[in-house]
């Protein structure tokens, strides 16, 4: 199956399916969000009305800490998908990344399909994005090309080898990915951001990324899409028992997001995906250590929808957001980034196992 039509296959599944990871048998969730909790400030002493969500990212300034996460792009039916997000991110003011460009990258043809994301969203930050796979066949130059087809701000490279494993196409060599990791923070025009998709990132892979040079880690915990359960709604589809089996094991493989956003908290910001469903949780992100928030699966089904409905649910979650800073005493996200917070349950019992202390700021021993 070519790349282009899987694009429109994985999209599709996300909006049909359940795709999304599940903690089994307790009710909470697999991000570990849950097992959060901010401390409640009953004498805030600031006004609601007065808070600054803006920061800055990447020399760019966004009114809030958010990014629309990769999704899509590489086949004619996702342009006008990528052309609802970017208009409601152009609109709000916040940034946006594009889904794998290898597609258009290996046929042209698919280039519009990424191109309307900057079309509609010309002040916006816009970030493109490869696989580490890809890289060493793309090359520098083939990134370059990815970065002029959407004028990006910032090139991802993303790990996604839990995919790539289940995968009957998938890459499964990742021989020689973080050296060429390194060659691509040295050599491309952009910063890159380095980003999980879905199963996490742990501290001793999170600074061997910083130490290759990369400007930002996106943690891509487990929690939010489960891409092995995409590959298994896919092997269903072609009555393939053994990805389908394969999938269904590791269904819930990975790092919960709460937890690797502590594992990558190091030097370089963060950027909190995988299953951040709420302005809490943002705020929650932000409080472990993320400097913004990914949003990906909630918006799907409203990009199909249009631009109004994007916008809505994005708001939604930025309201929510003001009222957690609020309710914790926090007049800007850098306060937030310090605000007391609570480790519980699973989550408390992964940190501690993994060497980290569990006050506060649940720094590593």
């Amino acid at each position: 199956m070519s790349t282009s039509q899987r694009k429109i296959e994985h999209l599709l599944l996300c909006v049909e399916k359940d795709v999304e990871a599940h903690k089994t048998n307790t009710g909470l969730r697999a991000s570990g969000f849950d097992d959060i909790d901010l401390v409640h400030n009953c004498l805030p002493e600031i006004n609601k009305k007065n808070l600054i969500l803006e920061t800055e990212f990447l020399g760019k300034k966004l009114s809030a800490p958010i990014l629309i996460a990769s999704m899509t792009g590489g086949h004619p039916d996702t342009k006008a998908v990528n052309a609802t997000l970017a208009s409601a991110a152009e609109e709000l003011g916040i940034g946006i990344g594009v889904g794998s460009q290898r597609a258009a990258i290996e046929d042209p043809v698919m280039e519009d399909s990424f191109r309307i994301v900057r079309d509609k969203a010309p002040n916006a930050f816009i970030y493109g994005n490869v696989g580490a796979a890809q890289l060493n066949e793309f090359g520098i130059d083939g990134l370059e090309r990815a970065v002029e087809m959407i004028g990006a701000d910032a090139m991802a490279i993303h790990l996604n080898f839990l995919q790539e494993a289940i995968q009957p196409e998938g890459n499964v060599d990742a021989t020689g990915c973080l050296l060429a990791i390194k060659k691509v923070c040295d050599e491309l025009s952009v910063p890159v951001i380095v980003k999980e998709t879905g199963a996490g990132i742990a501290h001793s892979q999170a600074l061997a990324i910083c130490e290759a040079g990369a400007s930002a880690i996106d943690v891509g915990g487990l929690g939010g899409t489960s891409w092995a359960g995409v590959e298994t709604y896919r092997a269903q589809k072609r009555g393939d028992l053994l990805p389908e089996h394969v999938g269904k094991e590791f269904w819930n493989w990975g790092i919960p997001t709460a937890v690797s956003i502590v594992e990558s908290t190091i030097s370089i910001p963060v950027i909190a995906t995988g299953g951040v469903r709420s302005g809490i949780d943002m705020a929650k992100s932000i409080a472990l250590g993320a400097s913004l928030c990914g949003i990906a699966l909630p918006l799907v089904g409203p990009a199909l929808k249009g631009q109004k409905d994007v916008v809505d649910r994005l708001n939604l979650m930025i309201e929510e957001l003001r009222v957690a800073m609020f309710l914790c005493g926090c007049r800007t996200i850098e306060e937030l980034g310090n605000t007391a917070i609570v480790i519980n349950g699973s989550i408390r019992g992964f940190l501690e196992q993994r060497g980290f202390e569990t006050g506060k700021f649940a720094k590593r021993r």
